[in-house]
């Protein structure tokens, strides 16, 4: 066989049966090879490459396992890089592959060659270039092997274009081994011992979760712990799912734009047990004042986000499914009860928090509202994905999600445009799901096109689109902390997304009133195509409780519990 069917059985050895990409010249022997492969493998054609990485990781967010997106060398594969960054920041697994110029032209700045070996590699857990055909069974099995053990993340594969067609002449190998890779699963059991040991004698401990629980799949390890101990439950934003919201001792997301409650209770806890969580600066504020006065417990499978940006006490490096397994064995030895007097002060807090910022009547639709109406029609199965800025937030703070990998955004790069192929990407991975897409007037746009790969495509979302006609986030902002210097902001009220839906031969629904969005959804969910629907919203909405950027978590919920700092109350 020649290289490009190699590659396509690499793939198919793996468990890959889709993948998302956009030709070129560069790739042209890659996709005709899917020709003879066309019962066994498919390529979503995206409109553009970034569509591709984002709609990669859709698919491995939703499933757990790899996605593969492919575009064509130089600006094609320079369009992946938004999304492998995405992936990097949030630990996502997927393969990326660009095509190159060919092996005698590289370093010649022949057409359309770009250094892609240098642009990723501070993006990338780790990325190659194959100069040899029978590299390329053990590169790419390699490449499996890293995004998905230890820490997952993305990897970057250039393809030039004549290993493609040359002749593979040895045989696969049926495994490989890479030097010097070999994470930590196993937990320190004296370090369970101690963690297991704090537990017991705090008086008022509190998990934080991370997206880590998700990836290991210990959701149900961790439901077991929290049954067993009695402890309250936080998570950060990438986290939500981990824990059933719906569970009396959930308190939701932490953070800048966290539940109040969830802050409240960091700030009151004197043991922070922390699992698959690397504390970013969206969740602690100043470093200096986070949780001051908590012994920290930190497990996590990387080691170098153990003490990066908090002070431990206890470090525990493992996966956090066999950290969650050994902790529930100890704590049952050790007999560690519920912290009654602890758990009842934050139950009666956590009504307290839900209730003290009020939303007022708005003209127009305001989010809050859309966000709860949602939660009276999705299912536990439904997956929400959304894109960045205010929707985002709003959904994170007010929709609740009862089972792991059913809430999709993006965390730590933040990337406007994520929502839209992400989207694609999870309905491809769980084809009996609904998807919901909460998206931004503005961050729709950004990866707008793609409405013709699923209407080309056969794949249904529901894109609903919060539209305020500004770029919500940002003006947010400005209002807060600028006297309402609006400078660049305003979108206006362009385009017609109901007329461009339309125009890509979809369906499209306009809600300018509350009464109309539920029956707006239930058409949505009827219809045998993807169908927006563009909710009208109030153009000057805020998401409250807001942390100031580096500032106190106290100030999260000043005006709650008469607790003191700055602390925005939108009314």
């Amino acid at each position: 066989m020649n290289g490009a069917h190699a590659i396509v059985e690499t793939l198919l050895k793996h468990g890959t049966d889709v993948t998302f990409g956009f030709p070129g010249g560069a790739v042209i022997p890659l996709f005709d090879a899917y020709l003879d492969y066309k019962d066994k493998i498919r390529n979503v054609l995206v409109r553009h490459e970034q569509g591709a990485a984002h709609a990669a990781e859709g698919y491995a967010r939703a499933s757990g396992k790899i996605g593969v997106c492919i575009a064509t060398s130089g600006p094609g594969a320079c369009n992946l890089v938004t999304g492998i960054a995405d992936a990097y920041m949030d630990s996502i697994p997927i393969i990326g592959f660009g095509g190159q110029v060919p092996t005698s032209l590289i370093g010649n700045d022949a057409f359309q060659e770009t250094d892609m070996i240098g642009i990723t590699l501070p993006i990338t857990k780790h990325n190659y270039q194959i100069r040899d055909p029978n590299g390329i069974a053990p590169t790419i099995m390699k490449a499996y092997k890293l995004a998905l053990e230890g820490r997952p993340g993305p990897i970057y594969i250039d393809l030039p274009k004549d290993i493609q067609s040359k002749e593979v002449t040895e045989a696969f190998p049926n495994e490989v081994k890479i030097v010097g890779f070999q994470p930590t699963i196993k937990p320190n059991p004296l370090q369970i011992n101690k963690a297991a040991e704090a537990m017991l004698h705090a008086e008022m401990p509190l998990f934080l979760i991370g997206q880590g629980v998700m990836i290991s799949n210990a959701h149900r390890e961790l439901q077991e712990l929290v049954n067993l101990t009695g402890i309250p439950v936080t998570t950060t934003f990438m986290g939500k799912g981990a824990f059933d919201e719906r569970h009396p001792l959930s308190l939701g997301i932490v953070g800048m734009h966290g539940r109040k409650i969830a802050n409240y209770a960091t700030l009151q806890t004197d043991l922070l047990i922390t699992i698959g969580c690397r504390f970013s600066d969206r969740i602690t504020g100043n470093l200096k004042t986070y949780a001051e006065n908590a012994k920290i417990i930190h497990a996590d499978i990387d080691p170098a986000e153990i003490g990066k940006n908090v002070k431990v006490d206890i470090p525990i490096v493992g996966d956090a499914k066999e950290i969650l397994k050994e902790l529930i064995v100890m704590v049952k030895k050790l007999a560690v009860k519920e912290k009654t007097k602890w758990v009842s002060k934050i139950k009666q807090n956590k009504k307290t928090c839900d209730d003290c910022v009020p939303v007022k009547e708005t003209k127009r639709i305001h989010p809050k509202h859309v966000m709860l109406e949602l939660n009276k029609i999705m299912k536990p199965k439904d997956i929400v994905v959304t894109g960045v800025g205010q929707h985002q937030m709003f959904a994170g703070h007010f929709i609740r999600r009862s089972k792991p990998r059913t809430f999709i955004s993006s965390g730590g790069a933040g990337t406007m445009g994520f929502g839209f192929p992400a989207a694609i990407g999870a309905k491809v991975a769980k084809p009996d799901s609904n998807v919901f897409l909460i998206d931004g007037d503005g961050s729709f746009q950004m990866t707008i096109q793609e409405l013709g790969t699923v209407k080309e495509g056969n794949i249904k979302v529901i894109p609903i689109i919060m539209n305020n006609s500004y770029l919500g986030m940002v003006r947010q902002w400005l209002e807060l902390f600028s006297d309402k210097r609006y400078s660049e902001v305003y979108l206006g009220r362009t385009p017609d997304f109901v007329k461009v839906a339309e125009a890509y031969g979809l369906e499209g629904i306009r809600v300018e009133k509350k009464s109309e969005f539920l029956p707006a959804i239930e058409q949505a969910i009827k219809n045998d195509v993807t169908t927006i629907v563009d909710v009208v919203t109030e153009e000057e909405s805020n998401i409250l409780p807001m942390l100031l950027p580096g500032g106190h978590l106290k100030d999260a919920f000043g005006g709650c519990m008469a607790a003191p700092g700055k602390y925005f109350r939108g009314d």
